[in-house]
């Protein structure tokens, strides 16, 4: 099955010199200047500096990315935050210009419908709306738009609060919310809480100021809204607004009815009259939470030693991340929080990033960046730089996939059979009871986007009126009413990467599909699974669906086809 290593080897340069090492513009601009005047005067020339093209693309995009993740890893150190906003302000839009017009050249050639490469057609499609959408003006407020985004991370690195005289960040502090000592429950999540409203005002500016530049963006391109800018941008060719719209009618439907099933059913357990919100995550007193780390060592340790178990060639992944320094996993101060895997092109092996705490929440992330990771690797040997950038919808289902599927083997986590139990019924309930949440704040971007000039007060009121649409109502959130106004605050994907989150919902249908694909043939469904992952984005997005052999569909039929198949499991379970 495994045909690709992932033992990669960073490839030599052909174009930059070995030693080039990304520090200034004007460094930088000989080789897009010979980019830009070369002659592509036959089919060999064109391919030639396509190639080109793709290495100053890798080079310029691993640079970008470790600025980033030094960032994150350390919101403290204003050098690591003086870098990344140099390149943000002062190469990036230098860049942009020059880009355009490679992109237009390419487009203006007479070979470049005559090259073969497969999934050429794809890279053109996405050429053509990258120029379509290009505007001088955008170029500095693309930039500001890039230092302004990562300062929610800045501020939520910040987040700490104090527990039993100790201090923890609210990753960690969340731990707590497990614990069968009612009372402590629910002082970490007033405390956790009233943290997040001490920075209420400074994150509701910062998003205002986001949205009105956003706006300006789409304006200047001759969209109405960011919303219709955005989903051009993020290249939505097989979807549109409107299937949004019915997913979240979809879920409305016949999601929210089994989530709220699965509250009654944590109220029955812990025997309550009132679940509070800090009663849903708990264990009845005698139970301990899931513990199956301790370190971020043995967390790494053990998640290779579940993915050799599924597949020896996703264990190598981890293993060579993890001899390389690709890992950054424990919750500290001073750290962004969140998790991501950051592909990094020239390399090859890419870098993840999270915050675990020891919970079990930490090990569904572990595998699920572990799945991106995969990703990475499998579509590492494509020719270009752009078939590496594949649609976040397929992206998701690699890693979505990937923490169903470790499930067989997650014995490695828990020795003990009732609570490798549990964690399964989790991740099956989690595998349901996300959806609400995805519709929420995909509903509420919606709204924000196509109210650009609302005000604080709108929003906050458009903000309560959606989360009420997608609640089941089994929850009492009296008394807490502030922090549940300001409760969308805590998604960094409103600040960070806007309008990038239904993909997780398309994305979960689609690992849904695959597990249940996995449960009826293991082999055919992995073979699937790394095959339509290393196509990257070489296919429309139907196309890799069934090269991974489920269906691109989000119909309320088919979302409940699907739920009712995870609740039939869940049955099994409970």
């Amino acid at each position: 099955m495994n045909t690709i290593s992932a033992h990669i080897q960073k490839a030599p340069r052909h174009f930059l010199p070995e030693n080039f090492t990304l520090t200034t513009w004007e460094a930088l601009e000989p080789y897009f200047q010979d980019l830009q005047d070369r002659p592509l005067n036959t089919p060999e020339a064109l391919e030639q500096w396509l190639r080109d093209i793709s290495e100053l693309e890798a080079v310029v995009s691993e640079d970008a990315c470790w600025r980033q993740i030094k960032m994150t890893c350390d919101t403290n150190d204003p050098e690591l935050e003086a870098a990344f906003t140099y390149f943000c302000m002062e190469i990036q839009p230098k860049m942009q210009p020059i880009v355009n017009i490679l992109n237009q050249r390419l487009l203006d050639s007479p070979f470049s419908t005559q090259l073969q490469t497969p999934g050429f057609d794809i890279y053109l499609r996405n050429t053509r709306n990258q120029v379509s959408l290009y505007k001088a003006e955008n170029v500095p407020l693309f930039a500001d738009l890039s230092v302004m985004a990562q300062q929610y991370g800045v501020i939520s690195g910040k987040m700490t609060v104090n527990i039993k005289d100790k201090e923890y960040t609210l990753q960690q502090a969340a731990k707590f919310l497990e614990s069968s000592d009612r009372g402590l429950r629910e002082e970490v999540y007033r405390k956790t809480m009233d943290r997040r409203l001490q920075d209420r005002a400074a994150l509701d500016i910062l998003y205002t100021d986001l949205v009105q530049k956003r706006q300006q963006v789409a304006i200047n391109a001759g969209f109405e809204n960011y919303r219709d800018y955005k989903f051009r941008e993020l290249g939505r060719f097989d979807y549109t607004k409107e299937d949004c719209y019915q997913f979240h009618a979809a879920v409305r439907e016949h999601i929210v009815p089994l989530v709220k099933t699965s509250l009654q059913r944590q109220k029955t357990k812990l025997g309550l009259d009132l679940l509070r919100p800090w009663d849903t995550e708990a264990e009845p007193a005698g139970t301990k939470p899931l513990e199956p780390f301790h370190t971020g060592e043995e967390l790494v340790n053990k998640a290779i030693t579940t993915f050799d178990a599924l597949d020896p060639f996703f264990g190598e992944c981890l293993r060579v991340m993890k001899s390389m320094g690709r890992l950054d996993l424990e919750s500290r101060i001073g750290k962004a929080p969140g998790g991501y895997n950051c592909p990094l092109a020239e390399t090859g092996v890419p870098f993840i990033f999270m915050n675990a705490a020891g919970q079990m929440k930490d090990l569904t992330t572990m595998v699920h960046e572990g799945g991106h990771a995969v990703h990475s690797f499998l579509s590492h040997p494509l020719a270009l730089s752009a078939f590496k950038e594949y649609p976040m919808e397929i992206a998701e289902v690699a890693s979505m996939s990937m923490e169903l599927f470790t499930m067989d083997h997650w014995d490695i986590f828990f020795s003990d059979k009732a609570e490798l139990q549990r964690a399964k019924l989790q991740q099956l309930e989690r595998s349901i009871t996300i959806f609400p949440w995805i519709a929420t704040i995909d509903k509420f971007q919606h709204w924000v986007y196509e109210h650009p000039q609302h005000t604080e007060t709108e929003r906050t009121a458009a903000w309560l009126r959606i989360l009420e649409e997608f609640s089941p109502h089994e929850v009492d959130f009296s008394g807490l009413e502030e922090a549940r106004a300001a409760s969308w605050q805590r998604q960094l994907h409103l600040f960070e990467v806007p309008f990038y989150y239904i993909e997780y919902g398309i994305a979960q249908l689609g690992a849904i599909a695959m597990w249940k694909q996995y449960r009826e043939n293991k082999a055919q469904a992995l073979e699937n699974y790394q095959r339509a992952l290393s196509l990257g984005n070489t296919r429309s997005l139907p196309e890799l669906y069934k090269a991974a052999g489920i269906r691109f569909d989000f119909s309320p039929a088919y979302v409940k086809e699907l739920a009712d198949f995870v609740q039939a499991e869940i049955d099994k379970i409970v």
